[in-house]
């Protein structure tokens, strides 16, 4: 097909522009013949293009050359993102109070970036030039190089001759900081200038005092490199909480719109989704459904996938499994399946958790535990869990019962009372004692409060992970078993994400009672 001067290209065949046509023209327009559409999309395609309003979709499409030279590989959760954002914005426009908060997890590799953190502010102000954003990420070049792109689509030649009104103030046209301005012609010569809507790009834990948005974009908020740190994560999340959420032009109606991959069972994403009375809509899309179906949200989006695979061009089977040898089963749960742990367990291999009806006879027990991981303070995020386990002499161990909770000083220490009478004189109690003075007065004060009981202190020299290893090893040959109870459920879950999930409390009582029965040299028979 011959092209036309200046001609921007829309579709590769003539459907494709017949379908731009019939549903995207004005009535109006739509009077013509098809044969008179065709000739003048062919003639003067520039023209038509600019009495166009382009959803979402179709704009990232006419402008994707612009941001890379790779060749634009559709899919349908590309359309799907878009539409979702669209929705979201056109309520904003409207004036009316936001439905949720959109959280969406999909792979890296995706165009998420693209779709969210580039073209979409620009979209809007096709629209709604007066839209103001914040974006952030976890680190300033990400959040500026987005901010980058953006701002050269717009000054762009292709941009100029469709929307030849909006321009970038030329007075705030930094990387950072930069705001659109409308232009409009009182005559061919003269033009009105109107400042409209801005672009704030920050990081996480960056101060933003003086900006407000219609809407804020957070895209990848934790870096990957730094998952294992909770100050990261904890920053995170405090600056969504406690920044970000304060920076809106209403609170009512400015929605925030959350893009990752997960990273850990308490990132930004699992801290919001946890919070009760959160209006959220939660978009997830692993990159397959083989191990990982259950992550996808809405659920229904699972029948999209094709051969099981999200993407099969930009992410086949074969990629993934290349991908899984470079992260490794962590990395890959996280960052491809949406999940923060494995589907088999990361240091537990819980399956292998045996539960049983009833105890043996006192005769076979060697020994018995009661291990205590106190939580400083109530919710600060962290639970004290006392973990009870006894040995036997074929050197099996039990975990008999487990008491977890969230609980201020005094309601803790009246429970760690109340739970040793209960287990009775002939359980060794013992008390974790975290690093500093503090910890040390804290454990004395507990043990004070079990006068009358065998009890004392433990302070550990390893971190969790380390201390929990000599006892997962046992756990993964079938060695520790669960005597039934409504604790087992969540006890199991928590050692399933170890050491990546939120609570540790369980898992650590769990080791340090294990730890201390494996010390014991010399048996002694309790009644």
């Amino acid at each position: 097909m011959p092209k036309a001067p200046n001609i921007i290209t829309v579709g590769e065949s003539v459907a494709d522009i017949l379908n731009y046509k019939e549903r995207l023209l004005d009535a109006e327009r739509m009077k013509a013949t098809k044969e008179q559409v065709i000739e003048e999309m062919l003639s003067n395609p520039v023209s038509v293009l600019k009495t166009l309003k382009l959803s979402l979709y179709e704009f990232l499409k006419v402008f994707w050359n612009e941001v890379t030279e790779d060749e634009f590989k559709d899919n349908w959760h590309i359309k799907y993102l878009c539409d979702e954002l669209q929705k979201l914005a056109e309520r904003v426009a409207e004036n009316k109070p936001k439905l949720y908060d959109l959280v969406i997890n999909i792979p890296p590799g995706t165009s998420k970036t693209t779709i969210t953190s580039i073209m979409f502010p620009i979209w809007c102000w096709t629209r709604w030039y007066h839209f103001k954003f914040i974006t952030a990420s976890h680190n300033s070049a990400l959040s500026l190089e987005s901010a980058e792109k953006s701002r050269n689509i717009i000054n762009s030649d292709k941009f100029k001759m469709l929307y030849p009104d909006l321009i970038v103030n030329e007075d705030k046209q930094v990387k950072g900081n930069y705001q659109i301005v409308k232009k409009e012609y009182i005559n061919p010569e003269r033009a009105r200038l109107y400042k409209g809507g801005t672009r704030v790009s920050t990081s996480i834990g960056a101060g933003i005092t003086g900006f407000h948005a219609h809407i804020i974009i957070v895209d990848d908020p934790i870096d990957p490199k730094g998952v294992t740190s909770d100050t990261k994560i904890l920053e995170a999340n405090k600056y969504m909480d406690e920044t970000l959420s304060m920076r809106k032009v209403d609170k009512d109606i400015t929605p925030t719109v959350l893009i990752m991959q997960r990273l850990h069972e308490n990132d930004p994403t699992g801290h919001i989704l946890e919070k009760e009375g959160k209006k959220v809509k939660h978009i997830c899309l692993p990159a397959e459904i083989i191990d990982y179906k259950e992550m996808v949200q809405p659920p229904e989006l699972a029948k999209y996938y094709v051969n099981n695979l999200l993407d099969p061009k930009r992410l086949s089977l074969e990629t993934l499994k290349q991908i899984e040898v470079d992260l490794g089963e962590d990395g890959y749960a996280g960052q491809m399946g949406q999940s923060p742990t494995p589907p088999g367990g990361g240091l537990f291999k819980t399956d292998h958790f045996q539960i049983v009806q009833t105890l043996p006879s006192d005769v076979h027990i060697i020994n018995t535990v009661r291990y205590w991981d106190k939580a400083a303070t109530k919710n600060a995020g962290k639970r004290s869990a006392g973990v009870k386990m006894i040995r036997l002499k074929n050197n099996v161990c039990i975990i008999v019962d487990v008491k977890k909770g969230q609980w201020a000083v005094e309601e803790r220490e009246r429970i760690i009372r109340k739970t040793a009478e209960a287990d009775g004189g002939n359980v060794q109690i013992w008390i974790e004692m975290e690093p500093g003075s503090g910890g040390k007065e804290s454990a004395e004060a507990t043990i004070r409060n079990l006068i009358g009981f065998v009890c004392d202190s433990d302070r550990p020299q390893d971190d969790k992970e380390t201390r929990a290893k000599p006892y997962a090893a046992q756990v993964n040959i079938g060695n520790v078993w669960l005597l039934q109870g409504d604790w087992n459920k969540n006890f199991i879950e928590e050692h399933g994400k170890f050491p990546n999930g939120k609570f540790k409390d369980q898992v650590d009582a769990a080791a340090g009672a294990f730890n201390k029965l494996a010390a014991k040299k010399i048996a002694r028979m309790l009644t």
